[in-house]
């Protein structure tokens, strides 16, 4: 028998179908296959290599490639294909958990904070930041990618307000600031490709460190120097689990990245996690709330307690700014 002209003999609907269902099965096996790969890195407690860093910034959002595969594995019988896909979302729904310490603080509140972090990316978003800070009054204000143009604006409309700062001047990306309604003694700071400056804020005569973070995003390339940056930031924090401690900015991170969970592990909380928006997403500003990731955090030691965050929206920059009210409590 002729095997080509027993193949054409099958009707072309059935051929259609056929085809069709192999690339199907196909295209979910790819999603599990690369799903797996992320997954187990999470597992594994490593960021690995390009992508998996990437991806894993957006794991919650995996939820959609996931279900998509889960439905094709129904809908052709593959019911290996389900069986792995429920255990890859038994995986995801496990690690989608907050991450991080929890309780009360020990003692009664002492002063309440104000903070407010923003990345105004290479100053384009400064007035808008301006208008920010003058509608939400808060205490204490971390600018990251603030360059000269920036920081002279600052100085101009902000000064008189918050006559306190602490900075690192540089064009493009690399110039911070930390400006302070409350007095500041220079601390030192964390070495970086951007700058991240330190500072010591008197709040009704205590001590409160102050951290501004922004350390490189992990970009193909400069996934190793983003891992760097972030344990100069951990090794800083666990330096001193006494002083009361505000670590703030542009982390380029999530608590899904094993780089960044040991900051959790010193103690430091996530301010927006504490105040019930932990999965709000603060980049890329033009798809968010819809759509991203929460990069950008307000972490605070075991001494305050977050009563709300709010994130806010620039113009100008492709992040949105984080508020955070704050209680200091002390013990006794």
């Amino acid at each position: 028998m002729d095997t080509r002209a027993a193949a054409w003999a099958v009707p072309r609907h059935v051929r259609r179908r056929r085809t069709g269902r192999r690339i199907a099965l196909t295209s979910a096996f790819l999603l599990f296959a690369g799903l797996s790969v992320v997954l187990g890195c999470r597992t594994a407690d490593t960021d690995a290599i390009t992508p998996v860093p990437q991806l894993l910034a957006f794991l919650p959002w995996l939820l959609i490639p996931l279900g998509v595969a889960l439905l094709i594995s129904v809908y052709t019988h593959w019911w290996f294909g389900a069986l792995w896909g429920v255990v890859l979302l038994g995986l995801l729904a496990w690690f989608l958990q907050p991450y991080g310490r929890t309780g009360d603080p020990v003692g009664p509140a002492y002063a309440e904070l104000r903070v407010l972090t923003a990345n105004v990316e290479f100053g384009q978003g400064t007035d808008a930041l301006v208008d920010a800070v003058r509608r939400e009054e808060p205490d204490l204000v971390f600018v990251q990618e603030c360059e000269q143009s920036c920081e002279k604006i600052l100085r101009r409309d902000l000064a008189k307000t918050y006559p306190n700062r602490q900075a690192v001047e540089g064009g493009g990306s690399e110039g911070s600031v930390i400006l302070s309604r409350f007095p500041l003694r220079a601390a030192k700071g964390v070495k970086g490709t951007m700058g991240m400056p330190g500072a010591v804020a008197e709040v009704k005569g205590v001590d409160v460190r102050l951290q501004l973070a922004h350390p490189m995003p992990p970009v193909p390339g400069q996934v190793g120097l983003w891992r760097k940056e972030l344990a100069a930031l951990h090794d800083a924090v666990a330096q001193d689990d006494k002083t009361p401690t505000v670590l703030a900015g542009d982390f380029n991170a999530s608590q899904d990245h094993a780089a960044f969970r040991p900051l959790l592990d010193t103690g430091l909380r996530d301010a927006a996690r504490l105040a019930g928006s932990g999965r709000t997403p603060s980049w890329p500003s033009r798809t968010t709330p819809t759509f991203g990731v929460q990069i950008d955090h307000v972490l605070v030691s075991e001494d305050f307690t977050s009563r709300e965050a709010r994130f806010l929206d620039l113009s100008g920059t492709d992040h949105r700014a984080l508020l955070a009210d704050l209680t200091l409590h002390r013990a006794g």
